[in-house]
């Protein structure tokens, strides 16, 4: 065997810097790409901003998630756009119509209201209470122990066994010593909080009135005993099991109404708003559904031409490197302009898809996937995977996420289809119709469901009522 030369000709993917720069831009939310791009602007001496969207005079809107304050109108979405015939933004001027011209504000100020302080959540709100406290530092490693176990309402359901194991091995305390520390924290505020069920919670509120409030002591007896079974055998029932009078009884069951079973929602929880950037406008005009970018989807950022010029005089070595960073400053450019335009690309294959969505809400959401369209746009599955990841787009109905666009779904009867998002809808929507007293079981949803033209499955019900974190018709037995 002599050695020899050979040609041959092979295709193979090579993933160049400019390609991976576009994909990691391509999957970046609106505010992780302001910060990529002011990082190259700090770095890159041939990169600087445009004089209308200097950092001091950028003005980037925020909207509330849908259901949080974000109800935008069609008004305010075609004020704030004009006809998305090739990719643009929306000009700075009417977003600060809303917020207000930037020369008129502080820029300190303006800096101390963007900050957003950290919501206080149950467990802060009972730590600082718990440091108040005159317990030794054994006690109150403890109770921090006993905190992280309280669940969102503020209830208890580890057991104490579970909660000793978990002290040890820095510290071994008896049952009785961790139940000394459970009724110190039950003293917190709010009142309620650290009961291990539904009656010591109520009876924990109770304890806090004066003795003269009419009913309480009935309305104790009922919180230590029957307060599960009330709904089942209502208030005649639970008066004769009682032996009490029915007049007093009815008392008894309406102070206890007027108890709070969730104390630990009271803090944190969904009091806090989450705030987003949108990506998009979508906005309808003469009946027509439109989609453009946001203002803030490319920030304005340009070549510096006074450096450009320096290349052709500079030495040969800082002609380099300037020729080097003016190479990057371009890739980034280009970047930046493929990802709006993929992304408006798809965005528009959105509203054409999901029009009825826009228009009626989340009912009328049909099956969309990936794949679908990914054959519409001309990309890949992951290409439009990555273009619809932690984008937000602002419609009538709503700041949304473009993930919500997409849905699995089932066949009716009716021969089209019902997305998942749909059929979570109605579900939602025939619990809250239902009676309080006797809620509507599994079986009994799925059946109506099939009534109205979507056949599903008891199971599936099961599987979607879990998924929005509603409990089970014997748990949504409630009081009243």
């Amino acid at each position: 065997m002599k050695p020899r030369l050979q040609t041959s000709l092979s295709q193979q993917l090579v993933m160049t810097p400019q390609l991976r720069q576009a994909i990691q831009l391509l999957q970046m939310s609106a505010a992780e790409l302001e910060a990529e791009i002011a990082a190259a602007v700090e770095s890159n001496p041939l990169l600087d901003w445009t004089d209308e969207a200097a950092p001091s005079e950028i003005v980037l809107p925020t909207e509330p998630r849908a259901g949080e304050n974000g109800n935008g109108t069609e008004a305010e979405s075609a004020a704030a756009a004009a006809e998305p015939d090739e990719p643009w933004t929306i000009g700075e001027e009417a977003w600060q119509e809303r917020i207000g011209p930037s020369s008129d504000r502080d820029e300190d100020h303006d800096d101390a209201a963007d900050r957003v302080a950290e919501p206080e959540t149950l467990g802060d709100h009972l730590l600082w209470q718990l440091h108040l406290t005159h317990l030794s530092l054994r006690d109150r490693r403890i109770g921090a122990i006993l905190i992280d176990s309280l669940d969102d309402d503020g209830y208890l359901r580890e057991p104490i066994d579970a909660i000793a194991d978990s002290l040890r091995p820095e510290i071994h305390a008896s049952n009785d010593e961790i139940l000394a520390v459970l009724r110190q924290i039950q003293r917190f505020d709010p009142p309620g909080v650290g009961a291990r069920n539904l009656g010591e919670c109520l009876a924990l509120q109770l304890a806090l009135l004066a003795d003269e409030t009419p009913g309480k002591a009935l309305a104790l007896r009922i919180a230590d005993g029957p307060i599960e079974r009330l709904p089942k055998v209502g208030i005649d029932g639970l008066a004769h099991e009682m032996g009490c009078e029915v007049a007093e009884t009815a008392l008894a069951v309406q102070l206890l109404r007027s108890l709070d079973p969730r104390p630990g929602a009271q803090i944190g929880g969904l009091s806090s708003d989450t705030y987003v950037t949108p990506d998009c406008v979508v906005w309808r005009q003469h009946g027509v559904w439109r989609a453009a970018l946001a203002y803030n989807a490319a920030p304005k950022v340009s070549i510096h031409r006074g450096y450009e010029r320096m290349i052709g005089a500079a030495s040969q070595a800082d002609a380099g490197y300037l020729r080097g960073r003016l190479q990057e400053a371009r890739w980034l450019l280009r970047s930046i302009e493929a990802r709006g335009e993929t992304l408006l690309k798809v965005m528009r294959c959105l509203i054409r898809q999901q029009s009825a969505f826009l228009e009626f809400g989340e009912q009328a959401l049909r099956p969309l996937t990936l794949r679908e369209v990914a054959g519409e746009v001309g990309l890949h599955e992951s290409t439009v995977s990555r273009a619809i990841a932690r984008k937000y787009v602002r419609t009538p109905r709503g700041t949304v996420p473009l993930r919500a666009f997409f849905a699995s779904g089932i066949d009716t009867e009716g021969g089209g289809g019902a997305s998942s998002t749909a059929i979570q809808a109605m579900i939602r929507e025939l619990i809250q119709a239902e009676n309080p007293r006797k809620p509507l079981s599994d079986a009994s949803l799925a059946q109506t469901l099939k009534t109205a033209g979507v056949p599903v499955a008891r199971r599936t019900v099961a599987k979607y009522r879990e998924a929005m974190n509603i409990p089970s018709s014997h748990e949504r037995v409630r009081i009243g």
